[in-house]
């Protein structure tokens, strides 16, 4: 049996991770969203590519969960973007209510599902959306550290001039500029720490752009976020956990005491499967990486005490 994945909300992050989707083509996709027809036009233009692009899996695009029902993962994306000037924080409010009414509706349809979160601020929704399921933690994840990561395995690439693809580099902790932990004590390209390839100042400005990275881009397109590096990081999450693959990822889950952080949502090196977040991996960090590391936890505590119940 095909597996199915089901896309919450069609923006631009959601259309992107349709196609990235759709394109792999060992998945049913099925695009959903309030906007009536902005999930079948995107869908429907996408169907349209398959001649060319090659794939034959289906993709739907409905404003109804019935057509969403026994999904194997769930990929919210839903929620308002963040516009210029507005940190994740200031999306709270708003985006915790669209969070939790839509989980409830997964709930309802794909009981068995595994939920991933990239609605923002990120780390705070995950802890609403695990409220709103019901689910254990295990089946709630967040995508943070993926394109964080991701941004940062670039930004080394790019200072050095060597390919992407021998770049070894993790950003734990968390999804805002001040609590994301950028990796230095165990970065490398082709085995070689960076320390040993770039100067400090070098390094500190990398990780400094890291942590700058979805405001830099949000500056420059002023009318909206990233979306593309976004879709990309999603689908090799629900990759592994359709596929089982048991990839050693940087997530957002719930800590139980790993890295010195207890009951908060914090990006750390996690194995995806089947099951989820099928296990919390533990390494040494420098000192001041295990702090930022608690300081992230303690920054989405005091964040989810502050959203909205309802």
């Amino acid at each position: 049996m095909r597996k199915k994945v089901t896309i919450v909300g069609a923006g631009m992050t959601g259309g992107a991770i349709a196609q990235v989707m759709a394109e792999r083509g060992y998945a049913d996709v099925v695009l959903l969203d309030i906007i009536e027809g902005m999930p079948q036009g995107k869908a429907l233009d996408i169907s349209e590519s398959a001649p060319w692009a090659g794939f034959s899996g289906s993709i739907t695009g409905t404003n109804d969960w019935v057509d969403s029902a026994g999904s194997d993962v769930v990929l919210v994306t839903s929620g308002v973007p963040r516009k210029p000037g507005m940190t994740r924080e200031d999306l709270l409010a708003t985006n915790a209510s669209i969070v939790r009414s839509v989980v409830g509706s997964v709930a309802e349809h794909s009981p068995d599902t595994i939920l991933i979160i990239l609605a923002n601020p990120m780390d705070a929704m995950c802890h609403v959306a695990l409220e709103a399921s019901g689910f254990p933690s295990t089946r709630v994840i967040g995508q943070g550290g993926m394109l964080d990561s991701s941004r940062y395995r670039t930004f080394i690439s790019m200072e050095l001039g060597v390919s992407v693809r021998d770049v070894n580099a993790w950003v734990l902790g968390g999804h805002t500029e001040a609590t994301m932990v950028p990796l230095v004590s165990n970065a490398s390209v082709g085995g070689v720490p960076i320390t040993a390839l770039m100067a400090q100042d070098r390094i500190d400005a990398v990780v400094n752009r890291t942590t700058k990275g979805g405001a830099e881009i949000v500056a420059l397109l002023k009318t909206g976020s990233a979306f593309v590096a976004p879709a990309w990081a999603i689908a090799e999450m629900a990759e592994a956990v359709l596929f089982d693959e048991k990839r050693v990822l940087p997530s957002c889950v719930l800590l139980g005491g790993e890295y010195g952080v207890n009951d908060a949502y914090v990006g750390a090196p996690v194995t995806l499967g089947a099951g989820g977040a099928e296990a919390i991996h533990e390494f040494e960090l420098s000192e001041s990486e295990a702090e930022g590391v608690r300081a992230a936890g303690a920054a989405v505590l005091e964040l989810v005490a502050e959203t909205p119940s309802s």
